[in-house]
């Protein structure tokens, strides 16, 4: 009820309220207000037409609004943290998400498993893949799949000609594998199922890179290995073999990492993604 008091709210100059409040009347036949030197108030049509105007407003607010929010769905880039291993799953994944959201933009952050669940924390990374670990404080963890395991062995073993291998057959052969300080649910998980199988792995050089512990194995006395399924199938070889074991296989709970916080809308074509490829 005072045109100075809205003329610099509108970050106008007052004779440019007057005018298009005038402009308005004119348009509508009515007079809105009733002005005299000292007040401002609404006529009868003035107060009739507010709550309409208030609606033309809020709408128009509205649209914007959800034209803001289709604009950044258009834009979404999510930041992603993966391991070692996802494989040809990854890529299965990336092509299913860019299928059915061709808007979201990935980018993917390799690190160390501690430190992808602390940008996940720290808002650096929108989710991130993690195995083994089924809690985290100040995170949400989602399955999405397991990972089986399969053995690296010689080419020139007798055990590389069969089609799948019992674990207990590998008790006579040292297991090249990470130190557990470096992956202690891998190595937690291979550990067990030997047992499992009734012996204690003989443990021999640690496993360093992919290239060079299979070359080891190739070519170096008879030792064994695991890699994760998916991840073995991009990997070439000539002197070793890669073998399913024999049922119940060895497998590792993957998960997704992510801010309880975190809109459900931003992430759900990933975890749509995730959840075609838990197989």
């Amino acid at each position: 009820m005072h045109f100075g008091r809205a003329a610099e709210r509108l970050h106008v100059v007052q004779p440019t309220v007057s005018q298009q409040i005038r402009r308005l009347e004119r348009e509508l036949g009515l007079e809105l207000f009733d002005r005299t030197t000292r007040h401002v108030t609404l006529t009868t049509a003035g107060s009739a037409f507010l709550p309409h105007a208030r609606t033309i407003t809020g709408a128009e607010q509205a649209a914007l609004e959800t034209m803001a929010a289709l604009r950044a769905e258009q834009e979404t880039v999510l930041r992603i943290g993966t391991n070692v291993g996802l494989g040809v799953r990854l890529e299965h994944l990336l092509t299913t998400l860019a299928e059915r959201a061709p808007h979201v933009t990935v980018e993917l952050t390799s690190a160390e498993p501690a430190t992808r669940l602390q940008h996940v924390r720290d808002g650096e990374l929108d989710a991130a893949f993690v195995r083994g670990v089924d809690q985290s404080p100040g995170l949400d963890l989602i399955p999405v799949w397991q990972d089986p395991l399969v053995v690296a062995l010689p080419a020139a073993h007798p055990l590389a000609a069969q089609q799948t291998v019992d674990i207990a057959d590998l008790a006579a052969m040292p297991l090249r594998i990470v130190p557990r300080a470096s992956n202690p649910h891998l190595v937690d998980l291979v550990t067990a199922a030997c047992r499992d199988a009734g012996f204690e792995p003989v443990l021999g050089p640690a496993f360093t890179t992919d290239q060079d512990t299979l070359a080891a194995i190739g070519t170096g006395k008879p030792a064994w290995t695991v890699f994760y399924a998916t991840q073995a199938e991009l990997l070439p070889t000539t002197r070793t073999v890669f073998r399913p074991f024999t049922p119940p296989a060895p497998a590792m709970d993957t998960y997704l990492a992510v801010r309880p916080t975190t809109p459900a809308r931003r992430l759900a074509p990933l975890l749509d993604a995730c959840q075609t490829h838990r197989t």
